[in-house]
Formats: structure tokens, C-alpha cells, sequence
């Protein structure tokens, strides 16, 4: 099977081996570049900026993400807005894309997962894997620990509680936790009043 032809297979969402020897060299190319952006100085923003523009498909301006980072394609495959922080550990399994919207924010040790492997254990033993894309929208914030499987969509200014496993869709404008982790409540007036139990926003401060 040719390269193109995996490929094919990778962002398709069908059964393929990973372990072709063009996509693998092709692979590990890429993580070279990672482990140089993991090894950079606290100081060198400039140079992390320019690094990650060089490795992600997308990105927009005022991105940081806090080494280590970790992705199977060293962010070929993903796709960041503008305004994206990402703390320390994030994992992003890009064997396929990834799309995340501006302002978004990872906490500690999020993984995101677009690869996963079937559950007839023959297959695996094979080594066959396959793909599906994960969107997350707009002005999220994931909190600290949370994994999130293949093929999610979250919505637009969805705040997801730490240490979730987010296994279906989360819609828009909702607070979510759990593992499963399922929408407890919609952001709503409260939140314009109170950002921690009874601490008040001062809205001409902020």
C-alpha cells in the first residue's frame, strides 16, 4: 500500500497499519521538531511561537502552550484559533485533526484523542488503529486532567469540570463533568455575578 493510499485511510476514518514504514519515517521527522520545541528556554516565547507555526497546520497569533507538549504528529494535524493556552502535559493525539477555537484554554494533563483501535482484540493484535476528528469550539475551558475521545464535538463557551472523560458531544454554553461526562447545568445568569461560589466579579475592575 502506498503512502497516499494510508493517508487516505488515516483521515477517513477506516482501519489502517501505522506502522508503514514511509508514514513512520515521515513520523519521526516531525517528533525531531517536538522535542526541539520541548527543549527551549522559559524565555524564548519568540522562538516557541515560530516553531509551533512551522509544526501545527494552523495557528493563530497569541498561542502558548506550555512544555511538554505531546502529540503523535508533533501538531501537524491540528488546527488552533487565535488566543489558545495550554498548560503544562497537553496530549494531542493528531493521527488525524484536531480543531480547537480562539480563547480556548487547557489546563494540566488534558489529553485529546483522535486515535483509537477496535475492540475485536484479533484486529489489535494486527496492530490496526483508525481516526476521527475532534472539534472544539470557541472560548472553552478544559479543565485539568480531562480526556477526550475520538470523534468529539464540544461547543462554543463550554467549561468542562477537571478529571472528565468526555465519551459524547457537549453542547454550547454548558457546564460539564464526569466521568462520563455529562452537561450538569447551562452558563447562565449566576455566572455574571459570582466566578467563584460567593466571590463577586467586580465588573468595573475587570
Amino acid at each position: 500500500m502506498t503512502l497516499e493510499e494510508v493517508k487516505m485511510k488515516m483521515h477517513g476514518g477506516e482501519l489502517y497499519l501505522p506502522g508503514h514504514e514511509e508514514l513512520m519515517e515521515e513520523q519521526t521527522a516531525l517528533l525531531e521538531k517536538l522535542y526541539d520545541f520541548n527543549m527551549t528556554r522559559p524565555s524564548e516565547y519568540a522562538k516557541r511561537m515560530e516553531m509551533l507555526k512551522d509544526m501545527f497546520a494552523e495557528i493563530g497569533e497569541n498561542c502558548y502552550i506550555e512544555p511538554p507538549f505531546h502529540a503523535n504528529f508533533a501538531g501537524k494535524h491540528v488546527h488552533f484559533g487565535k488566543n489558545i493556552y495550554a498548560n503544562f502535559n497537553l496530549t494531542l493525539v493528531d493521527d488525524t485533526h484536531i480543531y480547537v477555537g480562539d480563547y480556548t484554554m487547557f489546563g494540566p494533563n488534558v489529553t485529546v484523542a483522535s486515535a483509537g483501535h477496535p475492540i475485536e482484540p484479533s484486529l489489535r493484535q494486527k496492530g490496526y488503529q483508525y481516526n476521527m476528528p475532534v472539534k472544539i469550539g470557541r472560548n472553552c475551558w478544559i479543565g485539568g486532567g480531562t480526556v477526550i475521545v475520538p470523534g468529539i464535538t464540544i461547543g462554543d463557551n463550554v467549561v468542562v469540570g477537571a478529571g472528565s472523560v468526555v465519551t459524547k458531544d457537549i453542547p454550547s454554553g454548558t457546564v460539564a463533568v464526569g466521568n462520563p461526562c455529562k452537561v450538569i447545568r447551562e452558563v447562565g445568569e449566576r455566572d455574571r455575578e459570582f466566578y467563584f461560589k460567593d466571590r463577586k466579579i467586580d465588573w468595573e475592575s475587570v
